[in-house]
């Protein structure tokens, strides 16, 4: 629960700076930037929790 509440408010935090960005961005090009390097901390925190559970339910399967 606790989790869902810092998520949401890092999500909060981070569209303003993504708005303010496209809204100062030089060109089109830089919009994909953004978008790529706003989405790039929420790929990585899925591919460690990924590891985790695969980890885990790889021991959980050594131990029966």
């Amino acid at each position: 629960m606790m989790i869902n509440k810092l998520l949401l408010g890092f999500s909060l935090i981070q569209n303003s700076d993504i708005e303010e960005k496209i809204k100062n961005a030089p060109d089109s090009g830089y919009e994909v930037g953004v978008f790529i390097g706003s989405m790039i901390p929420f790929v990585v925190l899925v591919i460690i929790a990924y590891m985790i559970y695969y980890y885990n339910k790889k021991r959980n399967n050594n131990n029966n």
